[in-house]
């Protein structure tokens, strides 16, 4: 089904459906997120991969009977995550549970309800899963993440597979590892985990990852160690400049990696964890210009979205292309768009070029899918944001 949204144009219909509706509010084109679904399926159709959707990118209960729809299983990394899945109808059977953090009531909760997996992130954390497991009188199905200490070249925040970063077990701790699983009776080690970072748009660090992944299994099979599967995480990037030109991410050319360098075992199955290149082109954070404030060197449009709404340009200094979506002049005019929030840093971007500007506009924040109602607050004691969908119109 072809989604509504054409190079940067919002439909009439649209955009007098939107006067209607009070600001901000964030609006998803479902039909956009059906596309995208059918072109992971499409790809990994007739190989043993299991896709799960990183819930961190969107809880929204409308995106997430879609995937529900398409079949992918879920990666969480928190308790209410594993709770929250299950609550829309995803099987715990399907329900991956990564995080360095997991509180014992979190990993009782996951083990009464028999989640596929909990991806291990330390040797304390094993320890601590064998002991509830043992108090349970059940075994803890796991993966064991490693950290392959590949650089991800995307940003120092959401880097998360080197050496000084707090996820996964490190190479040099693989001795003492096999050391442990020998006395630790409540876990079944049912694979090895990774993930090296997100937004990720560079797929030549995905073949190292391969690599690594390639010499670790083997080093497993050596210790006798047949695993059930291989997860390899996710991270794969979306394109922020251009979401009209490239709706979609290169799903073909992301799984060819893996289906040229992995070498799985007989009966094993790869795992994804995807999430931004799901839901994020999606999604836009639709917002009405409040003021333009006119200064010497600097025009503000000021717009009643903050970060309240869309926190990544704040803690990231992450790029949105922004878009003015009712202005018909033709004359073209730099603003810094920013939000109302009592923070300097409540700013989207600097020095954008829009069309001439006045209160009243509609201005849509483009990619704001993934990271953006899920991450929303109520700072400054800010209402809640709403959300429709394009077949609201």
């Amino acid at each position: 089904m072809p989604y509504l949204i054409k190079r940067g144009m919002f439909s009439t219909l649209q955009k007098d459906k939107f006067r209607n509706w009070a600001t901000p509010f964030f609006f998803y084109n479902l039909n956009l997120l059906e596309d995208t679904l059918e072109s992971i399926n499409k790809e990994i159709e007739g190989f043993p991969y299991k896709v799960h959707y990183a819930i961190k990118a969107n809880t929204n209960s409308a995106i997430l009977k879609k995937i529900k729809e398409y079949q992918l299983g879920i990666d969480c990394v928190s308790g209410n995550e594993v709770k929250h899945a299950i609550k829309e109808g995803f099987e715990p059977k399907n329900i991956a549970f990564a995080g360095v953090g997991k509180t014992d009531e979190e990993i009782i909760y996951g083990i009464e309800n028999e989640i596929f997996t909990f991806n291990v992130e330390s040797i304390a954390e094993l320890k601590v899963i064998n002991e509830i497991a043992e108090r349970l009188n059940k075994k803890a199905p796991i993966a064991i993440r490693f950290n392959p200490n590949v650089n991800a070249k995307t940003h120092k925040y959401i880097t998360t597979g080197l050496e000084e970063n707090k996820f996964g077990l490190n190479y040099w701790e693989l001795d003492t590892l096999f050391q442990l699983l020998e006395g630790l009776k409540f876990i079944e080690i049912k694979g090895i985990h990774f993930h090296i970072g997100s937004q990720i748009t560079d797929l030549s660090v995905y073949q190292s990852l391969c690599n690594r992944v390639n010499e670790l299994q083997k080093i497993f099979l050596d210790r006798g160690y047949t695993l059930d599967h291989i997860n390899v995480g996710g991270g794969l990037g979306v394109d922020y400049n251009q979401p009209d030109e490239n709706p979609i991410p290169n799903f073909t050319e992301f799984f060819a990696i893996f289906k040229n360098f992995i070498e799985l075992q007989e009966g094993q199955s790869l795992h994804f964890e995807l999430g931004r290149a799901i839901v994020a082109q999606c999604g836009s954070l639709i917002s009405k210009v409040l003021y333009v404030k006119e200064g010497i060197k600097t025009n503000f449009l000021i717009i009643d979205a903050g970060m309240t709404e869309l926190i990544r340009p704040a803690l990231y200094q992450s790029y949105h292309k922004i878009e003015n979506i009712t202005s018909e002049s033709t004359q073209k005019v730099k603003y810094d768009v920013v939000g109302p929030i009592c923070e300097s840093s409540d700013c989207f971007g600097k020095e954008v070029e829009l069309p001439l500007s006045e209160r009243g506009d509609l201005i849509a924040i483009r990619t704001t899918g993934a990271y953006g109602e899920v991450m929303s607050s109520s700072y400054n004691l800010r209402d809640k944001a709403k959300a429709y969908y394009n077949e609201d119109i």
